[in-house]
């Protein structure tokens, strides 16, 4: 215990030294503390101004740790033993350190043999006690000694042997120095081989005895935390998905919900989110083959991967220090809390025998409803099953198996039932409550009410209270004269785009007071839906026709026989991005021309000093002044608030420049009749009105409109509802059973023999099952209510 204090004291201290100014490292701080591999980063040993904060915290819960283990008698104090204390010792603690020595194995021990090139190494059962250090330092001294009376025998033996050779054979040379210096070499290297040998078990042995003390414990105390282990890898594959920005280089660029808009997924994104749910699949047949030894690899090498990943790996992707990454943070947390509860299941080992979902432990309403919600889950009930049946030892197929979890989780259903019946009983004869009829019958036909009514009230109401305004950014007008070039072509944009004020709008309203069609049609708009386009009566840009195409067209305006007319077109854009199902709304209306209206603007078009080339001519009933611009793409005139015959009258007129010689023409368009603004302005007036769009947080159902939401929606839904009231007849047989408790148990008796192996008990139970479903009178009898 007091090692890893000692470590935490010693790094707190070189903390602190490495706090001073004259580092190298801390003279540009500020110019480094954003590296994530920045040497002294990494180690720790940066210059931080509240560091002392942190440490004190740090010493104040070790300190508090220790005086705790020490008042339970848990806490080791290390004893230095050295030449100098072992000279002063008394006699008492002597003979308890031979005490100590003579009644405790060493762990480990190293015989040198007679011979120098031989070392022989045993290792001894361990016993199960746990054995303090003194003893073990006992054992090492007396290993010691047992050495050093083998290297005395051995020379005294040597030194004997030589002087009976000496004393027998005289002629033998003397060894060389060479020789001398390679024996001494050889026994050096002896001594240095035992030596490694011994520090290197004194290392491995521990270390290999706390792995195997932690796979095969003398008694444990077996737990199931499964579930919350679950739990928190499921919160952090949830911050994976919603705080994926968090783990690349550029995080603005990194919105998963805009990237999975645009159907593109992001290469990162995909490898956390399997890696994620592949350890999940991983524990989880971990769990079922109860193999605590691969929970231990699986703990070891994600213990080292997710660190390698979060402190050296994702700095150098995100550009960012771990410290200043608030989301891998909040995920490095919850994968600790996740390695607490494995290291607490591998502590206590996994449980014997795993019966059923954890959630059909207890038969209330909270269990049922967080049951139901988790079969809801796409494909998580189906992956559970399938899971199980791989990695559990069964004589079941698969298709068994997934019956008898449908057998199993229909009864627990029922079961739930059964003891809220119990717990709420209804006298025989009585009528129900009005707040049970009323409450739960009325919040049902409120419920299918709504469900009906849904698409016309969500029409309304998501325009008319969350609409937003789409005001037009562009108005184009655009006017052609028997298909050739257009003669009239102009915009109107920002200060030309005029909304109502109230005056104005009260005014406006009041024109059509009388008329029941356009006041029913104005109700649905305010003043900030309608907007005044001014259109200024010069065309922006010159009539370049060709004198072959202009000729022509002179003669089809003066031959009464051909046809020809006049094209007025407009166009509105809108934003986008507010929810608009298209961003330019266009129409075109086309109207024939008369004769007399022919001969003026062909002799306009042919020129001359004539009086009637510098007349403007005047085209009836073409010009569409109310528009209406709705969210697609078809924009319409407003019949309600004029009619075929109401349409205005514009005048058209050919400008030449006379001035130069460039012969350049345009022709000027002016609006007849009553103006909202500038009535005496030579120019063209639009009023447009804007529907209001849905917001795009709705635009996903509000695309669908009226008919959409109907097929799409309320018929889903109504067939969904349809099951529930109908085909109940058929299901009686296995929905009314009065008393579960017997099949239940049949249930569990099959998950339990299938934990203890007993698997011939288990084809026999399920038999048992199938043939309880396919006989009707066995079941009443199985079912009926316990009778004392």
């Amino acid at each position: 215990m007091c090692l890893w204090s000692q470590a935490l004291e010693v790094a707190i201290v070189v903390k602190y030294f490495f706090q001073f100014g004259f580092f190298p490292w801390n003279k540009n701080v500020e110019l480094n503390k954003d590296k994530p591999y920045h040497p002294p980063n990494i180690i720790g040993v940066e210059k931080k101004d509240a560091y002392v904060l942190y440490d004190l915290i740090q010493l104040l819960a070790l300190f508090f740790h220790r005086s705790i283990l020490k008042c339970h008698g848990l806490w080791d104090e290390d004893d230095i033993v050295d030449s100098g204390s072992d000279k002063v010792d008394s006699d008492d603690e002597l003979s308890l350190g031979h005490g100590r020595r003579a009644s405790s194995d060493s762990l480990k021990s190293i015989n040198l043999a007679a011979s120098v090139e031989s070392v022989h190494v045993t290792f001894p059962e361990q016993p199960a006690a746990v054995r303090r250090k003194r003893s073990n330092s006992g054992s090492q001294t007396s290993q010691g000694s047992s050495f050093s009376s083998n290297r005395s025998k051995r020379g005294s033996t040597s030194t004997r042997n030589s002087s009976q050779k000496g004393s027998s054979v005289v002629s033998i040379k003397q060894k060389s120095r060479r020789e001398l210096y390679m024996e001494k070499l050889q026994e050096h290297l002896i001594k240095a081989k035992a030596f490694t040998i011994k520090k290197t078990l004194q290392l491995y042995v521990p270390i290999r005895q706390f792995f195997y003390d932690l796979i095969h414990p003398d008694y444990s105390a077996v737990t199931d935390v499964y579930v919350l282990m679950f739990l928190a890898d499921t919160v952090d594959f949830v911050i994976i998905v919603f705080g994926f920005w968090a783990f690349g280089k550029h995080s603005a660029a990194a919105d998963i919900t805009s990237s999975l808009s645009e159907d593109q997924v992001p290469g990162p994104f995909l490898v956390m989110v399997l890696i994620q749910f592949g350890t999940m699949v991983v524990d989880r047949a971990l769990y079922l083959r109860k193999t605590v030894l691969g929970k231990v690899i699986f703990q070891v090498i994600l213990v080292f991967g997710i660190h390698f990943w979060m402190f050296f790996i994702l700095p150098g992707v995100t550009e960012r220090k771990f410290s200043q990454n608030l989301v891998a943070q909040l995920w490095y947390f919850v994968k600790c809390v996740y390695f607490g509860l494995s290291a607490y299941q591998i502590r206590c080992g996994y449980p014997t025998r795993v019966l059923g979902n954890f959630l059909t432990k207890s038969y209330n309403y909270v269990n049922l409803f967080l049951f139901q919600g988790f079969r809801l889950v796409p494909f998580l009930t189906e992956l559970r099953a399938v899971m199980d049946w791989v990695w559990t030892d069964t004589t079941l197929s698969l298709s068994s198996w997934i019956c008898v979890e449908d057998i199993y989780a229909h009864i627990f259903i029922l079961k739930c039932w059964r003891e809220s019946e119990k717990r709420y009983p209804q006298p025989r004869g009585q009528k129900k409550k009005k707040v049970v009829k009323y409450g739960m019958g009325g919040m049902i036909i409120v419920l299918l009410i709504c469900i009906v009514w849904f698409p016309l009230l969500f029409m309304s109401l998501v325009k008319s209270v969350a609409g937003v305004i789409n005001q037009p950014l562009d108005v184009s007008v655009t006017i052609t004269l028997g298909g050739y070039q257009p003669i009239f072509t102009m915009s109107a944009q920002q200060s030309q785009l005029k909304v109502m004020d109230q005056p104005m709008f009260s005014k406006f309203i009041k024109t059509f007071s009388k008329d029941t069609g356009a006041m029913q049609f104005l109700e649905n708009y305010e003043k900030e839906d309608i907007t005044v386009a001014e259109l200024e009566g010069n065309s922006n840009s010159l009539w370049t026709i060709s004198p072959p195409s202009k000729q022509k067209m002179i003669h089809e305006l003066k031959d009464p026989n051909s046809s020809f007319s006049v094209v007025f077109s407009w166009s509105i854009q809108r934003n986008m991005s507010l929810g608009a199902k298209a961003e330019i709304a266009t129409d075109k209306l086309s109207f024939p021309l008369k004769n007399t209206t022919r001969e003026n603007i062909a002799k306009m078009i042919a020129g001359g000093d004539t009086e009637s080339s510098r007349t403007p001519v005047t085209i009836e009933r073409i010009y569409p002044y109310y528009v209406k611009a709705p969210s697609d793409s078809n924009s319409k005139p407003i019949k309600q608030l004029l009619s075929e015959n109401n349409f205005m009258n514009i005048t058209i007129i050919l400008s030449r420049d006379n001035a130069t010689n460039s012969n350049s023409e345009w022709w000027v368009l002016n609006l007849t009749g009553n103006r909202i603004y500038n009535q005496e302005a030579q120019a063209l007036e639009l009023v447009v009105f804007n529907d209001k769009v849905s917001p795009p947080s709705l635009g996903f159902l509000a695309g669908y409109g009226i008919m959409g939401l109907y097929a799409s929606v309320v018929l889903v839904i109504g067939k969904f509802v349809r099951e529930f009231f109908s085909g109940i007849s058929h299901s009686i047989m296995f929905e009314e059973l009065p008393n579960v408790d017997r099949i239940l148990k049949l249930c569990t008796d099959i998950f339990l023999v299938r934990e203890t192996g007993e698997l011939e008990l288990e084809e026999d139970l399920y038999a048992k099952l199938i043939f309880l479903y396919r006989s009707p009178e066995t079941m009443i009898k199985w079912t009926r209510e316990k009778t004392n």
